[in-house]
């Protein structure tokens, strides 16, 4: 019998509307394909971008959280055996112009390094996880990534990656942004989508994210299936009708999703009016599984 190898790694993904450890079981066994399994991911909301995208810097409040996150996170990685981890913060602390010197405070007071990676980066790290499952033969997608401070668009065609782009179109920074700023943004997507997809056939969409992670679970599907453009817009249609109030007390949402879930759900839908996608899979994927699996592959 050959002999079964586990590995313990760790990542950690600092997002702009929230910071997660995620710890994973790596199986390895001879002549089988490489197992990743999720052993544990905790999520804490510290909103990130409300800092960065609006005042320029991270507020002292949220630095002495992200300290008390990372002494957290590193205790839970010393009880979980984990011999490996790595640390990336995308858009808010790309943006925050104190980003290198709270990167430097929680090295020194936790021993964790973070990795401020850029847009293009993060698209290229999320799309080495099993995303080649989906993309098969002659189709097109277009996978969407949307989190808090960005929104990475890249398209898949023939089974490899034709384009690329990292757009400031995120959850809270839309929020938080003025509404013609918005409309700006949104009209410079519409324009890069429509140009890079005009010439693809049948296309389809993928997102990843934890919004649309959400929206798959309460649509009740099973995993697989993907979502279709009527029902992703009758569902965005009921969450805009109900109070953020309503949504934490008849959804059960957490209050930190609440409200991105709205221009989360309306990034989505507009991908798919523009590249005339009239399907979207959600495989649960996402940055931090990206850099477990970077990280087994040494591609980080």
């Amino acid at each position: 019998m050959s002999a079964l190898t586990i590995k313990k790694y760790g990542a950690i993904d600092i997002g702009s509307n929230a910071i997660r450890l995620l710890v994973s079981n790596i199986v390895i066994k001879e002549g089988k394909e490489t197992q990743f399994k999720k052993s544990s991911l905790v999520r804490v909301p510290i909103r990130l971008g409300a800092d960065a995208f609006v005042k320029g810097f991270i507020s002292d409040e949220n630095i002495t959280r992200m300290v008390n996150a990372m002494k957290a996170f590193k205790l839970l990685m010393d009880v979980h055996n984990v011999e490996r981890y790595k640390a990336c913060a995308t858009s808010a602390m790309r943006e925050a112009k104190n980003g290198d010197e709270v990167v430097a405070e929680i090295l020194d007071k936790t021993g964790i390094q973070i990795d401020i990676i850029g847009g293009k980066e993060e698209a290229a790290i999320i799309s080495s996880t099993d995303l080649n499952q989906l993309i098969e033969g002659d189709n097109s997608y277009l996978y969407v990534d949307v989190g808090g401070g960005s929104t990475e668009f890249t398209i898949f065609s023939g089974g490899k990656i034709t384009n690329s782009k990292s757009f400031k179109m995120g959850t809270v920074r839309l929020l938080n942004n003025k509404k013609s700023v918005n409309k700006e943004i949104f009209a410079n997507v519409e324009k890069w989508i429509t140009k890079n997809t005009k010439n693809l056939k049948k296309i389809a969409l993928i997102g990843s994210g934890g919004n649309i992670n959400k929206l798959f679970k309460m649509s009740g599907r099973t995993e697989g299936k993907p979502i279709s453009y009527i029902y992703l817009n009758a569902q965005y249609q009921f969450l805009k009708q109900m109070s953020y109030q309503e949504r934490i007390s008849e959804l059960s949402l957490n209050p930190d999703r609440a409200d991105v879930i709205i221009p989360a759900t309306k990034i989505y839908l507009s991908a798919m009016k523009w590249s005339g996608s009239r399907k979207i899979y959600v495989p649960k994927i996402g940055l931090a599984d990206g850099i477990i699996k970077s990280l087994y592959y040494n591609k980080l």
